[in-house]
């Protein structure tokens, strides 16, 4: 590999603590090092902005339901469909972008790694399928176990040791990177036309309830020690009055200390918050509870969150909630998707319009924001849009726009048809604090590598650490005024290195790179009951053998496995 010497750039990394000095950052054999030779190539990054590469922590971005919002929302494409200068193939669609379009765009805004947040255990090929199609950035999915037969069933009767080997062994089935949770409980009561709207309703037939999945999941992932901690989509999603329901939950983790050897301090993610803040009791006195949830996220250590900022875009929402999308379709009227995945989870498919007309959608606005501003702990604290479900990760420039300048977000607040009502009911015209592009690489970079146990290697600028480095045209010294210029020059980086190589030069991809699959392979005792009990549950109940289940090498070739070692 050639090697390289970033010179002249403002650094911000909060992994090696420097805010803005220029520093020069050498690049040798796809990592960072201390010096290179003089025959280095020489990067001249005056006057731009250093960080390394981003990484989106929760994002739906391949598998079986987006693919189905693909081809059900044919309508997508003409939004955004084209050819741009470079080695691109075409590039379509806006909230449901395909394969390539969506490598291309991450890595345009200095992205080099993405989590698919909910990965159906039963069409995992079909998720690494799309995850190898789509270049330059790497990725990992997480299965759902949150509705999960087998998973009900070992923890209504408590037995902790038998759910972290079935979630050892769905992950080595699917290359699956940790424990996901979707509606616990919830979406296994829609098979019933029901739902669990609090952590006590109990779960048709399997005499469950979420709290009990919620606490027993937590266990089953630090008895396994995995990098990254339970990764959870709360109860009652979306509606007014529900922010009660994400304290209770969250109050579960208390006490809980996290086990593993990845630098992980937390036992408990909680993602897209935004859609589970929510005050009043009905959505004509909805208001934010942000500030109550965040004071509670801000004390306990153990915790870390996404924000799921709403961007004001039509969109579609996809997602393992089942009965949340047919409540959304029963509001909107608009086309709705639904399937149940046999034993494991099931899906819908709504298209969504946030408008800024629309007093409900500024509020949900405003709270994205607020969480983020709330947050005391920047490294606990990451942003999202829970693409596409709030808006298109395209969107994360205008996002920031919005954190970043105190001037930008209240033009955006002040134009809204309803200002006078969504003012009243959130905090956003209070707040004055402004993120600082240190702050951005923490909640972009450093925390949500060290919130994936991937903190040895992604998310900073130390020497030994990949050199995954995006490089924008930002002077922080001439810090740009409005938010079209902000958007504009987070949108397409200056350069990105990913893994020692330019990919991406003043916005145009100039190399393809070379992606991984990361996996997390969870060694523990053999277990003949598990065993027993999935050959019983696929003779019974499924629809394909138990031979046609893993996910074979060759659908993802290019793997980084992280090995963990749960023997007693």
């Amino acid at each position: 590999m050639s090697e390289y010497i970033i010179k002249n750039g403002h650094v911000f990394d909060s992994v090696t603590g420097i805010k803005g000095d220029k520093k020069d950052i050498s690049v040798k054999d796809g990592k960072i090092v201390d010096k290179v030779g003089s025959s280095a190539k020489v990067v001249d990054a005056k006057g731009k902005t250093v960080m390394a590469g981003a990484l989106d922590i929760h994002s739906h971005v391949a598998g079986p339901k987006v693919n189905a919002g693909r081809w059900y929302r044919p309508e997508d494409k003409h939004f955004d469909s084209h050819k741009v200068p470079g080695i691109t193939r075409i590039e379509g669609g806006k909230s449901i972008p395909t394969v390539f379009k969506t490598g291309y765009a991450y890595a345009r805004m200095g992205f080099t790694f993405v989590m698919e947040a909910a990965m159906p255990p039963m069409y995992a090929r079909h998720v690494h399928e799309e995850i190898h199609d789509t270049p330059i950035i790497d990725e990992a999915a997480l299965p759902v176990f949150g509705n999960n037969w087998f998973i009900l069933e070992y923890l209504k009767n408590q037995e902790i040791e038998n759910t972290a080997a079935y979630i050892a062994w769905i992950l080595r089935q699917t290359k699956g990177y940790g424990v996901k949770c979707v509606n616990p409980g919830g979406t296994e009561a829609w098979a019933w036309g029901l739902n669990c709207l609090t952590i006590h309703d109990p779960v048709p037939y399997f005499d469950i309830t979420p709290a009990e999945i919620i606490t027993g999941l937590i266990a089953a992932n630090e008895y396994l020690g995995l990098p990254h901690s339970f990764h959870l989509h709360q109860n009652d999603l979306g509606n007014p009055g529900n922010y009660t329901v994400t304290l209770d939950s969250l109050k579960l983790a208390e006490g809980v200390k996290p086990k593993n050897n990845f630098g992980r301090e937390q036992v408990l993610h909680s993602t897209h918050l935004q859609f589970h803040s929510y005050g009043g009791d009905s959505f004509a006195n909805i208001d934010s509870k942000a500030k109550e949830v965040m004071d509670y996220v801000n004390k306990q250590k153990n915790l870390t969150i996404d924000t799921g900022q709403v961007t004001l875009d039509e969109t579609t929402t996809m997602t393992a909630d089942g009965p949340f999308e047919h409540h959304l379709h029963a509001l909107n009227h608009l086309k709705w998707f639904n399937v149940d995945v046999e034993l494991e989870t099931g899906a819908g498919v709504v298209p969504y319009i946030y408008s800024p007309n629309v007093t409900v959608n500024a509020i949900q606005w405003a709270i994205g924001l607020e969480l983020a501003l709330f947050a005391k702990d920047p490294e606990r604290c990451f942003i999202t849009t829970d693409h596409p479900n709030a808006g298109p990760f395209t969107r994360y420039p205008r996002v920031y726009s919005w954190l970043m300048s105190k001037k930008v977000r209240d033009e955006r607040l002040n134009t809204f048809k309803n200002a006078d009502k969504v003012i009243s009911a959130t905090y956003l015209a209070e707040i004055d604090r402004e993120i600082s592009l240190y702050e951005l690489a923490q909640m972009t970079r450093s925390g949500p590598a060290r919130a994936l146990g991937l903190s040895k290697d992604y998310g900073g600028l130390a020497p030994g650490m990949n050199a995954d480095i995006a490089i924008y045209n930002i002077d922080p010294n001439n810090f740009p005024t409005t938010g079209a210029d902000i958007e504009k020059a987070f949108a397409n980086v200056a350069y990105l290195f990913k893994d020692g190589k330019i990919c991406v030069e003043e916005g145009k991809i100039v190399d393809m790179g070379h992606k991984q699959t990361f996996w997390v392979d969870a060694k523990v005792n053999e277990n003949k009951q598990v065993m027993h009990d999935i050959k019983e549950k696929f003779l019974k109940y499924y629809s394909l053998n138990e031979n046609n289940y893993p996910v074979p090498e060759s659908y993802a070739p290019h793997q980084h496995i992280l090995t963990v070692d749960a023997v007693q």
